[in-house]
């Protein structure tokens, strides 16, 4: 079971790998130079006992270097010089060594922050691009914490403990391969606690990683608890919510902290655990090579060497043991990451989807069926068709599939059956930026971004001119109050806007919608919940709005309903009446009886 955990931790960082393959590619000389940069501290740290090895036999112990043919010529140096050239051979390793390690870290830590920044890049343009349907069942705090926290924790693991542990691994092949060349007995006898080492760390580390695993998903819901509660703090606070709030967050941090001390305590066992092993390794070495120097079998120099080799040479399975919770916390971050990485958007590009034309503004339904779920229909064989000009509204009882209806106009989900076809051919033919670029919309609840008014409503079109925005704001009745603001179209709103009343929240969303000069023009409750006069101000900008645009209108106010070419009535996802007000007044079926009950008390002009 614990060798499981490992494989998978290890498919894991492989699939992230995969991933991150093309931008790895992209680094490919920097890594290369970082590489060599690498091999040459191993190298090099391999080679730094040796100029004390030199000196105690040779000077100290007054031992030669008969028998071995590589060292004749060191053999040949008199005391001086050899005490000379090994001082300076000592300082001019050293010196390149910390050359070599600082190239390569500096090295790594480029490359690595160069792809993990591109990681979040990749990973945040994903987030945009999955459907609705996702969005709709994750929590924005949790998805924040994965774009934001995740990839920081891979970036910090892989700069201060992936790197470092490839390069001790390199040393510890390295000295003990010397080691291995200048008495394997010891060198077996050395490695024998690794083994040992493995089977300890195998063991904590798949609970520390179920601990990390179990952290960051509990992280997971602490940041969707606090951007929920920040994000509504006015009814939080209206409703005497926050006692509900702060209680689900001390659980989930309490419930943190607790996993946090666990894997502590695992990473101090396995610290110490190696410190052991460590120590009864180099007792043994000091035991039994002392003997071989005694037998003439070992110099001193070559029992320095090894010495200072099994102080070096452990030095992976220190970080190892020191940097287990950080590596665990990495693996878990890491399938957080994959998890949406993998996910597949419901809604995309077809192979062979092509940009779409200039619409006329035709729609058409052709037997469409849609469900959320299997088995759950929201909408049930509409057919439908539009012509370009006219003006449709939708109502009927709530939660019955109107906004629903539209969403499939602006391809946010895909019809389970049938067809939705604007101009003669189905929308799925076109690529998703250029239908949604031909759609406007307005929406019940506008989001306004903290930037200038300006720029909120440019977002519709980014290359606007300051007279089309000017003249967008005017056709929205926005002109007025946007001069009266502090700094006019340069003010910078507050986050969604808290600070414009929600009749001017509107009007600026429809000066967006109308600067992107679209055939059709989507309407989802823009007048609920404003007060008479802010009600006038955007009734009477829509209809600048929709002139020229097939305009589709989701509507409780059967006043606004009945200026209209097109009424659909829907109810249990399916259009139970359609026609002019006239028409369904003579019917006398369901939209005559409501509006006889909801008499309006004045007609619009």
């Amino acid at each position: 079971m614990m060798q499981g955990k490992l494989m998978q931790s290890l498919q894991t960082l492989f699939k992230f790998l995969q991933y991150c393959s093309p931008i790895i590619h992209k680094q490919r000389s920097v890594l290369t130079a970082s590489f060599l940069a690498l091999f040459a501290e191993v190298a090099l740290q391999i080679l730094q006992p040796w100029p004390l090895k030199f000196v105690i036999d040779r000077i100290v112990f007054s031992k030669g270097l008969e028998g071995q043919e590589i060292f004749q010529f060191i053999g040949s140096l008199d005391t001086t010089t050899l005490l000379i050239v090994s001082s300076v051979a000592l300082v001019a390793i050293v010196g390149l060594k910390a050359l070599a390690i600082y190239s390569s870290t500096i090295g790594f830590a480029i490359v690595g922050n160069r792809i993990l920044t591109e990681v979040r890049n990749l990973l945040f343009r994903h987030v945009q691009y999955l459907s609705l349907s996702f969005h709709t069942k994750s929590r924005s705090g949790d998805l924040l914490l994965r774009v934001m926290n995740d990839v920081n924790m891979l970036k910090e693991v892989s700069v201060t403990a992936f790197l470092p542990l490839l390069g001790s691994i390199l040393t510890l092949m390295g000295m003990f391969a010397v080691m291995f060349w200048l008495n394997w007995e010891l060198a077996l006898i050395a490695s024998l606690v690794i083994p040992l080492f493995f089977y300890s760390a195998v063991k904590k580390s798949s609970k520390i990683q179920d601990f990390a695993r179990k952290q960051r998903k509990q992280e997971g819901v602490m940041a969707a608890t606090a951007a929920e509660s920040i994000g509504g703090i006015q009814d939080v606070q209206a409703l005497s919510l926050s006692n509900i709030f702060l209680n689900s967050f001390y659980n989930q941090n309490d419930k943190t902290l607790r996993e946090e001390v666990k894997v502590k305590k695992l990473e101090a066992g396995m610290e110490r655990t190696v410190d052991v092993l460590i120590a009864i390794a180099t007792a043994i070495v000091l035991l039994y090579g002392s003997t071989l120097v005694l037998r003439n079998e070992l110099t001193p120099g070559e029992m320095i060497v090894f010495l200072a080799y099994l102080g070096t040479a452990f030095r992976p399975l220190r970080n190892f043991a020191k940097y287990s919770g950080r590596i665990a916390k990495a693996s878990a971050a890491c399938e957080r990451v994959l998890e949406v990485l993998e996910t597949k958007p419901d809604v995309y590009d077809l192979p062979g989807a092509v940009d779409a034309p200039v619409y006329r503004g035709e729609v058409r339904f052709e037997k469409v069926k849609f469900a959320y779920d299997p088995g759950l229909v929201v909408l049930d064989n509409i057919n439908l068709k539009v012509m370009p000009g006219q003006r449709v509204s939708i109502i009927g009882p709530s939660g019955n599939g109107k906004s629903t209806l539209v969403s499939l106009i602006l391809r946010l989900y895909d019809c389970s059956e049938g067809h939705v076809m604007i101009d003669g051919k189905d929308i799925r033919e076109y690529t998703l930026a250029s239908h949604r670029g031909q759609v406007s919309v307005v929406l019940q609840d506008n989001v306004l971004f903290a930037v200038s008014v300006k720029d909120n409503i440019a977002y519709g079109a980014p290359d606007a001119t300051q007279e089309e925005i000017e003249s967008a704001a005017r056709l929205a009745n926005a002109h007025q109050f946007i001069m009266a603001l502090p700094d006019g179209y340069d003010t910078i709103l507050g986050e969604r806007a808290v600070t414009l009343s929600k009749g001017q929240r509107q009007r600026i969303a429809i000066a967006r919608a109308a600067i992107r000069k679209s055939r059709i023009l989507i309407l989802d409750e823009p007048t609920t919940g404003l007060d008479k006069e802010n009600e006038n101000a955007v009734i009477e900008a829509m209809d600048r709005l929709a002139r020229e645009c097939t305009t589709f209108l989701i509507t409780h106010n059967l006043q606004h309903a009945s200026r209209s070419d097109l009424i659909l009535y829907l109810e249990r996802g399916k259009i139970i009446e359609q026609g002019t007000h006239g028409e369904l007044m003579n019917a006398n079926g369901r939209y005559a009886s409501l509006y006889n009950a909801n008499p309006p008390l004045r007609e619009y002009k």
